[in-house]
């Protein structure tokens, strides 16, 4: 089974042969793993059987990136947005951001000017090529974008944001289609032109230890139409989708439901979201992918972790609807040979024992279709006049039945809507 098969039958609610497997380890993590038995030129990817690829394009308004200061703990470099960044040399953490472009409707209308699709947003060259390495090998391949609240926080200050919400909800909601467009206009150019994609996965924070940052009314003022045209796009081409949310969102989850949302990670443990609450509670409507604790994977004593992901995994897993992943990123101070053993356990109990591979349709219409025993009769016997007689009747119901596929109402058109 390849992982784009496997993956489709956890988010079709199905039974896989085992529980897909991906993660997001931090640079620095990497780095270390490298010095401790993870081959030098081998990624972790490749290394653990990742089953995602992700491919995208450049939204933002393409402002140079420049370092601004640099000292042994810290790096300071202006953004894409035009804002600037604090970050640790490793990039061992999320960045601080201290400045940022948007500080009046003035600085918007000077953004929205470079927020524009074209040809250059794309990497062409390798991006493709990697495409149809990814897609030929089985891998479940995704366009991987974001234009919500999480995005304008590279924009503007997150408090003058989030009151701006409030007091000027259109004004946020404008900037959220405009970027959302630019995120379609740009998915379709590269679906046009050879990618292909089995999901689309999108990056919206909108959550925090303990609870929403902004009230799910405010959500529905701003979010709410961008999203339903954005996963309405992506399911009219056949994609699932996805929706990265970290801290805690469980008051979001009937509405994005309601959206049309397929999958939601990375279910933040220290923030509230239970993956045995949520799974029994939405796991119906909704797939999950994560919710297994990072911080027990560096405890020293291993049964805490293997306790974690077999008691979530014997209820996730029930009717597919879960991918494996942790409950957020894995940072530097887990080591390799923990994190091996993670996987190992994610390997052992992800199994399903009920799966059986189901054979070829045509092997099965063959089973089906078995004339009755008749007397054997030989091989170079010549025909009797009867069944000469009965020859042309079987001609004919043949033929029969082609006119009648011919005249089926259920006829598939790309360019037309199937009748009912």
């Amino acid at each position: 089974m390849t992982s784009r098969e496997r993956i489709l039958r956890v988010l079709n609610h199905q039974i896989p042969d085992r529980v897909p497997i991906h993660d997001s380890p931090w640079g620095a993590t990497i780095r270390r793993w490298h010095k401790e038995g993870l081959p030098e030129d081998t990624g972790p990817a490749e290394y653990f059987g990742y089953e995602f690829d992700f491919f995208g394009a450049d939204t933002s308004p393409r402002f140079p990136v420049k370092v601004v200061e640099r000292n042994e703990e810290y790096i300071i470099t202006t953004t894409p947005q035009g804002g600037k960044r604090k970050n640790h040399r490793d990039y061992s953490t999320t960045p601080e951001i201290i400045d940022w472009p948007i500080k009046t409707k003035d600085d918007w209308k000077e953004i929205k000017k470079l927020l524009k699709p074209d040809w250059t947003r794309v990497d062409w060259a390798s991006g493709l090529a990697r495409n149809k390495s990814s897609y030929e090998e089985g891998k479940f391949c995704v366009f991987s974008g974001g234009y919500g609240y999480d995005i304008l926080q590279s924009y503007m200050k997150s408090e003058q944001l989030l009151i701006t919400m409030v007091e000027d909800p259109d004004w946020i909601k404008e900037m959220i289609m405009t970027l959302a467009e630019l995120t379609l206009v740009m998915a379709d150019l590269m679906i046009k032109n050879g990618f292909k994609f089995d999901g689309a996965f999108l990056y919206n924070d909108m959550g925090y230890r303990n609870g929403l940052l902004f009230s799910p009314d405010t959500y529905m003022k701003t979010h709410y139409e961008a999203d339903k045209i954005v996963f309405d796009y992506f399911h009219s081409k056949g994609m699932k989708v996805f929706l990265h949310s970290c801290g805690n969102v469980k008051e979001l989850i009937p509405i994005l439901i309601e959206v049309g949302l397929d999958c939601l990670q990375p279910l933040e443990v220290k923030a509230g979201m239970d993956l045995i609450e949520l799974k029994e509670k939405f796991g119906d409507k909704l797939s999950f992918m994560g919710g297994i604790d990072v911080r027990l994977m560096k405890d020293p004593d291993p049964t805490k972790i293997e306790e974690e992901i077999k008691r979530k995994f014997e209820v996730a897993k029930k009717n597919g609807g879960y991918i494996y992943h942790s409950d957020h990123s894995i940072p530097k101070d887990v080591s390799f040979q923990q994190y091996c053993y993670v996987i190992e356990l994610v390997k052992k109990y992800g199994i399903y024992p009920e799966y059986q591979e189901v054979l070829e349709p045509e092997i099965e219409k063959i089973k089906v279709e078995q004339p009755a025993k008749k007397e054997k009769k030989g091989f170079l016997r010549k025909k009797t006049k009867q069944e000469k007689i009965e020859k042309p009747v079987e001609v004919k119901e043949k033929e029969q039945i082609k006119t009648e596929k011919k005249k089926s109402p259920f006829k598939i058109s790309l360019f037309k809507k199937k009748k009912q």
